[in-house]
Parts: structure tokens; sequence; C-alpha cells
């Protein structure tokens, strides 16, 4: 589960910038998440739960954006919704090989105390 890694990397970023701005607790933690970045969001959730635990962020919320994967044509210039990671373009239907969104794994934002 490799979700577990992926937080425990989050909680080292998120009490970092806790302790820069003298946070005594956080309340929430805001994460963009692509979908197609191999994340399945009920492991995220658990692994929030474990890895956040006595730690100043145990019992913090955790909000996760899904974000749509999104591919972009160069040749209409436009982007368009890449499914399933199928960069085919659907008005000229040219392969594209640029995906703009939809692999991100951010930390968006934290709610301090």
């Amino acid at each position: 589960m490799h979700e577990l890694s992926l937080m425990e990397a989050v909680r080292e970023l998120a009490l970092e910038q806790a302790a820069l701005h003298g946070a005594r607790r956080i309340a929430a933690i805001r994460l963009r998440v692509g979908s197609l970045a191999g994340v399945e969001m009920e492991a995220l959730r658990f692994a929030h739960e474990v890895v956040m635990a006595d730690t100043i962020a145990a019992g913090s919320r955790l909000e996760i954006e899904a974000v749509a994967a999104e591919g972009f044509c160069s040749a209409c210039r436009q982007p368009f919704p890449a499914h399933d990671g199928c960069c085919d373009c659907p008005l000229c239907g040219r392969i594209s090989q640029e995906l703009r969104r939809g692999r991100e794994l951010q930390l968006a934002s934290l709610e301090l105390d």
C-alpha cells in the first residue's frame, strides 16, 4: 500500500509548515489528487488516520479535491477530458502527447490552529 508512504510524505510537509507558522494543531489537510495518480482514496483516508496519530495533526480532517485528467491537442489548441488517460482529441482525432492534469498529488493547504 503506497498510500501509507504518500501520507507519510504529506505528514512531513504538514508538520514542517505548521512549525514554520507556530501552529499548535493541524485541523484540516487539503490534498489535490489526480484521477491518474494511482491513488486509492479509501486507502489514503485510512493511511491519514494511522500516520497522523500522535502528532499535532491527530484527528484532523482530510479533504480531497479530485482532479480530472485533461489532455491538450496541439493541432486544435484545445484542452479535452482525458478519461482513463486516453489522449485522442475528440475534435480532430489526433493523439495528444500532452497531459496537463490528472497525475497530481499535492498538499493544497492546511487549516492551522
